[in-house]
């Protein structure tokens, strides 16, 4: 969690930052094998180079970014959950629990289905 320890320092409301290192230190505890980064300000992980997904802060909540097709994927998943979306993100409000479960799910699934692509997106 060394790379992502400056952006979680940046954080200034406490709870804010509990919130999104609790999330990315279950992503980095699920699967470990991943590489933590930062890239455009934004934590993310990466297999192979490839990105798997990424997250952002705003006013209001997180972002998550899985890429269009895990999105599309997990569209039903994501709206039961109570989640808004766009094509390339969901929301997770601060007000939200954070579905662990689903969370999982999504990153297992862009592992898996990006295990023979060789570039950064999709």
């Amino acid at each position: 969690m060394d790379v992502l320890q400056g952006y979680l320092n940046s954080i200034e409301d406490q709870d804010k930052r509990e919130r999104m290192e609790s999330i990315l230190n279950f992503i980095k505890n699920t699967f470990p094998q991943l590489k933590a980064e930062i890239k455009w300000n934004q934590p993310m992980f990466t297999d192979h180079g490839t990105y798997i997904i990424g997250f952002s802060i705003a006013k209001n909540h997180i972002a998550v970014a899985p890429e269009a097709f895990a999105l599309s994927h997990f569209e039903k998943e994501i709206q039961e959950a109570g989640y808004s979306h766009t094509k390339g993100m969901f929301r997770i409000k601060w007000t939200d629990q954070v579905d662990y479960d689903l969370l999982g799910k999504i990153v297992a699934f862009n592992i898996e289905d990006k295990k023979d692509i060789a570039k950064f997106w999709r």
